[in-house]
Parts: C-alpha cells; structure tokens; sequence
C-alpha cells in the first residue's frame, strides 16, 4: 500500500459492528426502577451520569452507587450490567468473518468507541480483542466523539495522516468530524450490512 493509500480501518462498536437495541436498554433500565430511561439514556452520546461513566469521570462503582441513589434503592453490579448490555443486539457473523478478512489483506484494524466498563466486560469475551489491533475507549481516554481531540488522540497515538484512516460510524456527528480532519469516512445506518461499502471504498484508493 503506497502513502496515500488508506492503511487503517476504524470502527465503531454500537450499530457497526455490533447492532444496537436501544429499546432493550431503556426497558432494561426501566425494570430496575428507572422511570425516565428514555431521557437519560442516548446511544450516541450519553449525558448524566451514564455521560460520566462513558468520559471516565466515575467508575463502575460510583456509577452503580449513584444510580441505585436515582432509584432509590441498592442496585448491584451484575443489574448494571445487565441493564447496559441491553444495549447489544447481535454480533453479525459477518462482520466478525470481515475484520478478519481486513488484517489479512494489511489493513490495521481498530475500534473507537464512547463505550464503558460493563459494555467491554461484554466485548472482552468475544473474539473482537483478537480480531482488532487497538481499542480507543472513550472512558479510557477520558472524552467521547465527536469531541474533534478523540481523533487528533487517534492520529497521535497511530503516527497516522488522516487520510490513511478510514472511520466507520454509525452517528453523523462522529464522521462529520472525523471528516473536518481529512478521515475517509462511513456512515452506515444500524444494521446495515456496510462490509461492501467498506471494500468499495478501499478498492477505490
């Protein structure tokens, strides 16, 4: 691949390359006691606390104290979690099969995602890890798409033009902003089967 040549493909986790329920979630937190879920919870960008969980403000304890405080009464670890998971839809084989398929023609492959603990305790055991180079977590890095630093941190950390990146995401917020910086982009909607666009892209350069 010559220099300017796209030479990493980055993903997003939620409606990429996972598929999103966000019905699941809210009905999930609305089960643990949280009447408003449908205003605190947002699968682009959260805000509140789920906000500061995801920009690695409070940790998963605190965020469990203060939403068992939100509920009024205690609420575990493990219901958290559940509650968040319902965020995950399905894992397309596909996809799985196509990450794969990406490294094996050279491309590095990574994941940037506003995501937090209990969603990767999930994502830790399937075969992402393996399939991925790097995972860019926003409570790790402490900030969330499409703060335009989350991907100036990216080209840092890679030693990367913006236009050897190819950013796959499902938010337009986040790829118009990767786009301002000069990153190839795609904008696929919730669980559609973008692994085409992707090679039509790439087959382009």
């Amino acid at each position: 691949m010559s220099d300017n040549k796209i030479k990493t493909v980055m993903f997003d986790l939620g409606g990429v390359i996972m598929t999103l329920s966000p019905e699941q979630a809210v009905r999930r937190f609305k089960e643990l006691g949280l009447e408003d879920a449908e205003r605190q919870l947002d699968s682009y960008c959260q805000s509140g606390i789920f906000g500061d969980l995801e920009c690695g403000k409070i940790s998963a304890e605190t965020f469990r104290q203060e939403l068992s405080k939100m509920i009024g009464r205690e609420v575990s670890h493990e219901e958290c979690r559940h509650a968040w998971l319902g965020y995950m839809n399905e894992l397309p084989e596909r996809n799985l099969l196509f990450l794969k398929q990406l490294r094996n023609m050279g491309y590095r492959v990574l994941l940037l995602s506003n995501t937090n603990p209990f969603m990767m305790s999930w994502v830790n055991t399937t075969q992402l890890p393996e399939l991925m180079d790097k995972f860019y977590l926003s409570y790790e890095m402490k900030m969330m798409k499409p703060n335009e630093q989350v991907f100036r941190h990216v080209l840092m950390e890679e030693k990367s033009f913006p236009h050897e990146i190819l950013f796959v995401d499902d938010g337009p917020r986040n790829v118009a902003a990767a786009s301002q910086l000069g990153m190839r982009t795609l904008c696929p909607e919730n669980g559609e089967d973008w692994t085409n666009d992707v090679l039509r892209l790439l087959n382009e350069e």
